[in-house]
């Protein structure tokens, strides 16, 4: 079973996120916790044991091929406010 979450934990993790709460937030966000920490809960009871189980990487790559199309590049840089070459030019950041 996952713990509540007091409110020591709570000013604790919002001083590491440099959040400034005042106490009507702690205790607002303190319910907000508990209702997540409730689902999570109930997910725990959930019976799992006739579903598959795996590494994410395990299958084979669901990702589709690069696939270049004639023109595109060309298209893109019609659209480019400035190109030095086949390059874009962008203002200097610092």
């Amino acid at each position: 079973m996952i713990h509540s979450m007091d409110v020591s934990e709570l000013k604790i993790t919002a001083e590491l996120a440099n959040l400034d709460l005042t106490g009507e937030d702690l205790a607002s966000l303190g319910n907000e916790v508990e209702k997540i920490l409730d689902y999570f809960s109930s997910m725990m009871e959930a019976d799992t044991a006739g579903l598959a189980a795996g590494k994410a990487g395990s299958a084979a790559n669901r990702l589709r091929p690069d696939v270049r199309t004639p023109g595109d590049a060309d298209a893109l840089l019609e659209n480019a406010p400035e190109l030095e070459g086949r390059f874009i030019v962008i203002p200097n950041v610092l």
